[in-house]
């Protein structure tokens, strides 16, 4: 795949994560290669770093300081020497943003996580947003401001192999043991749980085994992967983000929804785009139907996280989370 075609497949993913669409094609045309995608991204989110040290308010760093995260983030979706400086990066930009804009906001980290708490200390529920493959706390910050605009709080967290946490752990099968811990760092009783695309799995099956999971959604998350149908990138990242390519197949071998889903007690809403291309994701009707209280919806023009069709899902999403958990 050549920078103009990667490019192209990461255009709903990088807009939906809420950078410029406009910027985003000046940065990505000049790329000759998709070697260059990461250090062309890192440059840019140096760019907003300048602003924001050079914002006349506070208001206005904190939402260049916002942008920066994004783009160091985006870095680190193309194979990349640095990407762990990167991610870093997008870490530290979140951490600098978040205080200034939300002065109660609180990071909170634990064995095996890493995230934000944001929102009302008197919110009448409290929603953990979990990743998944390659996406980070940095990637859903839309998301996050849905859910915040409902009156929840919300737990934006990196786990083990994910974001921040990538460059000095590796992805677990028991996910929900990190929720768990989760759960305890957060002092609250119940939690709603959203993964998206792999953390679409972590979340199903942590609503399985955690009781306190109240509520949970999946977005463009496996029902089950087969190793074999995975095309060669998606494994190759598995087998970075897993510790290995043996790990990596024995991981996969654990992602099979079909014996958890009628154990998952908590209403259910399962979000799937009908023109999703990573193979194992694009029917999670199963889940939804075999889950006691689930419900499925499929946007069929949405693409892998459905950026590209955001109204579609999102404030049904955010309905469903602020209704269960009221």
């Amino acid at each position: 795949m050549n920078a103009t075609e990667f490019a192209a497949a990461q255009w709903t993913r990088a807009t939906g994560a809420g950078v410029d669409p406009h910027e985003y094609r000046r940065v990505t045309e000049g790329l000759a290669s998709v070697t260059d995608w990461g250090p062309a991204f890192v440059r840019t989110g140096h760019t907003y770093l300048q602003r924001a040290d050079n914002a006349e308010s506070s208001l206005s760093a904190g939402e260049y300081l916002l942008t920066a995260a994004r783009w160091f983030h985006l870095a680190t979706l193309a194979p990349y020497a640095e990407a762990h400086r990167a991610a870093a990066e997008a870490d530290r930009a979140l951490g600098r943003a978040l205080p200034v804009l939300e002065p109660g906001a609180r990071r909170v980290s634990g064995e095996g996580f890493t995230g934000w708490l944001r929102g009302p200390a008197d919110a009448p529920g409290t929603v953990v947003v979990a990743p998944g493959l390659d996406s980070a706390k940095e990637e859903f910050l839309d998301l996050v401001s849905a859910l915040l605009a409902r009156g929840l709080a919300v737990f934006a967290m990196d786990g083990p192999g994910q974001g921040v946490l990538a460059a000095t752990t590796t992805f677990v099968p028991d996910y929900e043991r990190v929720v768990g811990r989760v759960v305890d760092a957060l002092g609250v009783a119940r939690i709603g749980l959203v993964g998206l695309s792999l953390g679409g799995y972590f979340a199903a099956r942590t609503a399985a085994l955690e009781p306190r999971v109240a509520a949970v959604a999946t977005v463009s998350g496996p029902f089950r992967l087969d190793w074999q149908e995975l095309p060669p990138p998606v494994r190759d990242l598995m087998a970075q983000r897993a510790g290995g390519p043996d790990a990596a197949h024995a991981f996969v071998r654990h992602v099979d929804l079909a014996p958890l889903a009628p154990r998952i007690a908590a209403p259910l809403l399962v979000v799937d785009g009908g023109q999703d291309a990573i193979p194992g994701v694009t029917n999670g009707e199963p889940l939804a139907r075999l889950a006691p209280r689930g419900s499925y919806l499929s946007v069929p023009h949405g693409d892998h996280l459905l950026g590209n069709a955001r109204p579609d899902w999102l404030p049904r999403l955010g309905d469903h989370m602020a209704d269960s958990l009221r």
